[in-house]
């Protein structure tokens, strides 16, 4: 399957819902309202909803656009539009460089940490992975699992509990005696302390910075897509915590809630990087805005 074949078929059941608006004969108030209607039950929100209408009428009346034809055609280019505001592509010039992934737990930060790896060591680069997470006894040994899978050796404290500015440290230090092209770090995914994250994460980059002082990072907070609104949310409180240079939305194929894509790049500015849109390994797709547009309607 090709790639805009299995993104089309990962974002179906919320392209389904937008779609069928476009049966409509005219573009009418009811064309309008439906339209409207269908973008907030695919979790754009009700601001980005607002914002994406009156692009469109304003679209419709500068180019004398008659046709729902022409109204999808204009709603694609308003969407992909929206959700271009920054580089897509990953920043990995130096050796080594740092992914930092974060993000609550369940989103998928540890399977996306593994296939993106897969993805990187495909690439012909040496990746290097480390256990941060110390704080969920299983998220160590589930990375190991992926790291086996993928070919990829892991960076891991012998016990729970330990201090994750450590064991990023023990890893950067692999990083360099290793000539690593890339290490990627997972870390703990709690909110309910909020104070003790931002310290926590605080620690782990300042190790970085002293440890690979000339290393490109990259902060990437993963989002699980069927949250929804929710997942806005939580990307808001990461974004206060790290300096967050771009977001991987997981679970795309499982939601017809699709649109909190644009409703997250919207609010907090952050490029998206990755999609995932299925359980395989190679299910972790690189973002292209107007592939994503089209995919959605």
């Amino acid at each position: 399957m090709g790639f805009f074949e299995k993104l089309k078929q990962g974002l179906s059941k919320t392209a389904s819902s937008i779609s069928s608006v476009f049966t409509a004969s005219e573009l009418d108030d009811d064309f309008y309202d439906d339209l409207e209607e269908s973008l907030i039950v695919s979790d754009l929100g009700m601001d980005t909803t607002e914002t994406v209408m009156d692009r469109l009428r304003q679209t419709v009346r500068e180019q004398h656009i008659k046709t729902v034809d022409e109204a999808k055609i204009a709603l694609r280019a308003i969407l992909a539009d929206m959700l271009n505001v920054g580089d897509s592509g990953l920043r990995l010039d130096t050796k080594p460089s740092v992914i930092l992934v974060i993000g609550v737990n369940g989103v998928g930060k540890t399977t996306t940490i593994g296939k993106l790896a897969h993805q990187l060591r495909d690439q012909g680069k040496k990746v290097l992975l480390c256990a941060g997470d110390t704080f969920r006894a299983a998220a160590a040994d589930q990375l190991e699992t992926w790291g086996a899978k993928v070919g990829v050796p892991v960076v891991r404290s012998d016990k729970d509990g330990a201090d994750p500015a450590s064991v990023a440290f023990e890893a950067s230090a692999k990083a360099k005696e290793e000539n690593v092209d890339v290490l990627i770090i997972d870390t703990a995914g709690r909110l309910h302390n909020k104070t003790n994250l931002m310290n926590e994460l605080n620690k782990i980059t300042r190790v970085i910075r002293r440890e690979l002082p000339e290393a490109d990072i990259e902060t990437l907070m993963v989002l699980d897509a069927t949250t929804g609104q929710n997942g806005l949310l939580q990307a808001k409180q990461f974004q206060e915590c790290a300096g967050v240079t771009g977001m991987v939305l997981t679970k795309l194929d499982g939601t017809a809630k699709g649109g909190v894509v644009i409703a997250v790049a919207q609010a907090l500015q952050i490029p998206v990087k990755f999609i995932g849109v299925g359980e395989q390994i190679d299910d972790l797709m690189p973002f292209d805005a107007k592939s994503f547009a089209e995919a959605l309607i």
